[in-house]
C-alpha cells in the first residue's frame, strides 16, 4: 500500500502515446495543479500545452473533427481584434487579445486531439490536488499570521484574553481574500465547485474522499463567496432530488437546512442583504462590501450599454467607460478600486457590443442543452453560468484559460466530461497503479 502511495503522483501523468501528446496532456495536467496556488504559476504550462497542441493540429491533420459549436470560440476571439478598430486604448486592448488568444487556440486543438475519460478525468484529480495544498498552504500562513498578531497584543495577559481576542479578529485572517492572497477567492470557489461536483456524484465509500469532501467544505466557507454559497445550495437541492429516496428526502432536507444556517452565518455574509439594500447611497462608502460594489457595477453597465447598444467601446475602452462613468455617477469606491463590470456578459457588451454578446449568450444557450441529459451535468452548468453572471471572467489570463478549456470540452458533440466522467460512475477506466 505505501509503495502504491510513493508512485500516486506518477501514475497520475498521461503515458500513452507519443511525447508531443504526453507534453500536451501534461502540461495541462501541472497546469490545473497550479491555478489554486497562484496567479502565474500554471501560465507557462498553458502556453506549452497551446504550443504542443499547435503541433498536433499541423501533424494530425487529417484527424479533424468538425465540432460546430466549438467554433463560437474562435468567432469571438475574430469579435475582439476587430473591435481593436475603435478602441483608442490600443494597448490595453492589444493586450487582452493576446491574454484571449487561448479562446481561438484550445477549441480548434480540441478538434483534433482525441480526448479519452482517463485523461479528462485526471484533469480534475489535478485540479484537487492543487486546492488541497493550495488550502493547507494558506491556512499555514493565516495561522502563522494571526498567531504574530496575538503574540504582539497580548503580551503579559492570561489565557482567557487571548481566546477571546482569537474569537474576535480570527475573520481578519481566515475569510475570503485574507486567506487566499495569492488567488481571487470567487475563482478558487468555483475550482472547488467543480471538483465537489464531480466527487458527490458518487458514495463516500472510504475515510479519504469523505474527509476530502469535509475539506472542501471548509475551504469554500472560509473563502466566502456568497455566489459559491447560492450555487453549492442549488447543487445540494439537485442531488436530493437524484441520490435520495423518498423516505430519507426529508432527513435530507433538514441537513440541508442545517448546513445553510451554518453557511449564512459566516461574518463575511451574515450582513450582505443588509448592507446592499443600501446601494443607492453613494455618499457613506464605509458601508460598501464587495456585494454592494458589484451591484454598482451592474447598474453602470447598463447605462452605459443604452448609450452604446451596437458596437460596444471597443476591446479595450469598456474599463475606461466603466471608471469615467463611475466619476459621473459619484461611485467614487468602484471608480477607486478600478471594478470591472463584474458580469462577462456586460463586460462583452461593453467591449464588443450586441454581436459579441450574442455569441457568448449561444455558448451558454448551447451549454444548456448539452448538459441537460441529468442533474450531475447540469450543476456544472450552473456552476459556470452564476460565475461568469458575477464575474468577468474573460479578462485574466488564468479564468480566459480555464473557459477555453473547460466549455469546449463540455460542448464536444459526444463530450467525454461531460457524458462520462460528470455523469457516470469511476468504474470507467480506472487509474494504472505500479506494482
Amino acid at each position: 500500500m505505501l509503495k502504491l502511495r510513493i508512485y500516486w503522483g506518477l501514475d497520475m501523468f498521461y503515458t500513452e502515446g507519443d511525447w508531443v501528446t504526453k507534453t500536451f496532456w501534461n502540461s495541462l495536467f501541472v497546469a490545473f495543479f497550479l491555478m489554486p496556488c497562484g496567479i502565474n504559476l500554471p501560465s507557462p504550462f498553458f502556453i506549452a500545452s497551446m504550443v504542443f497542441g499547435l503541433a498536433i493540429v499541423l501533424r494530425d491533420r487529417k484527424k479533424f473533427v468538425f465540432e460546430s459549436a466549438l467554433l463560437l470560440f474562435p468567432l469571438y476571439f475574430i469579435l475582439m481584434c476587430l473591435g481593436l478598430i475603435y478602441t483608442q486604448n490600443l494597448h490595453v486592448g492589444l493586450d487582452l487579445v493576446q491574454r484571449s488568444l487561448s479562446l481561438f487556440l484550445f477549441p480548434i486543438i480540441f478538434m483534433f486531439v482525441k480526448e479519452d475519460a482517463s485523461a479528462v478525468r485526471r484533469l480534475f484529480d489535478f485540479l484537487l490536488a492543487g486546492l488541497l495544498v493550495s488550502f493547507c498552504v494558506n491556512f499555514g500562513v493565516a495561522t502563522v499570521d494571526l498567531v504574530t498578531y496575538v503574540s504582539g497584543n497580548t503580551s503579559g495577559v492570561g489565557v482567557f484574553p487571548i481566546f477571546d481576542l482569537v474569537i474576535e479578529e480570527w475573520d481578519r485572517f481566515y475569510l475570503g481574500s485574507a486567506l487566499s492572497k495569492s488567488v481571487n477567492p470567487n475563482y478558487v470557489s468555483i475550482y472547488i465547485l467543480l471538483v465537489l461536483s464531480y466527487y458527490l456524484k458518487n458514495k463516500l465509500i472510504s475515510r479519504e474522499r469523505l474527509a476530502i469532501v469535509i475539506l472542501l467544505f471548509i475551504y469554500i466557507f472560509l473563502l466566502a463567496s456568497i455566489a459559491a454559497y447560492l450555487i453549492l445550495a442549488l447543487m445540494s437541492v439537485l442531488l436530493i432530488i437524484d441520490k435520495i429516496g423518498k423516505e430519507k428526502k426529508y432527513t435530507g432536507f433538514v441537513i440541508f437546512l442545517l448546513g445553510a444556517i451554518v453557511f449564512l452565518n459566516n461574518p463575511r455574509v451574515s450582513g450582505f442583504h443588509t448592507l446592499v439594500k443600501e446601494y443607492n447611497q453613494t455618499d457613506n462608502q464605509e458601508v460598501i462590501i464587495l456585494g454592494k460594489a458589484k451591484v454598482l457595477s451592474w447598474y453602470t453597465s447598463i447605462e452605459l450599454i443604452k448609450e452604446a447598444p451596437i458596437l460596444g467601446y471597443g476591446t479595450g475602452d469598456a474599463n475606461a467607460a466603466l471608471f469615467e462613468k463611475y466619476n459621473e455617477l459619484g461611485y467614487s469606491f468602484n471608480s477607486e478600486n478600478e471594478y470591472n463590470a463584474h458580469n462577462q456578459f456586460f463586460q462583452t457588451y461593453l467591449q464588443i457590443g450586441i454581436i459579441g454578446f450574442a455569441i457568448l449568450m449561444g455558448i451558454f444557450a448551447l451549454l444548456a442543452l448539452r448538459l441537460n441529459s441529468s442533474r450531475h451535468e447540469f450543476s456544472v452548468f450552473l456552476i459556470l453560468f452564476i460565475s461568469i453572471l458575477v464575474e468577468s471572467m474573460l479578462v485574466r489570463f488564468n479564468g480566459i484559460v480555464f473557459f477555453s478549456i473547460v466549455v469546449p470540452l463540455l460542448l464536444k458533440k459526444r463530450s467525454i466530461l461531460g457524458g462520462r466522467v460528470i455523469r457516470n460512475t469511476e468504474k470507467v477506466i480506472p487509474l494504472k497503479t505500479r506494482r
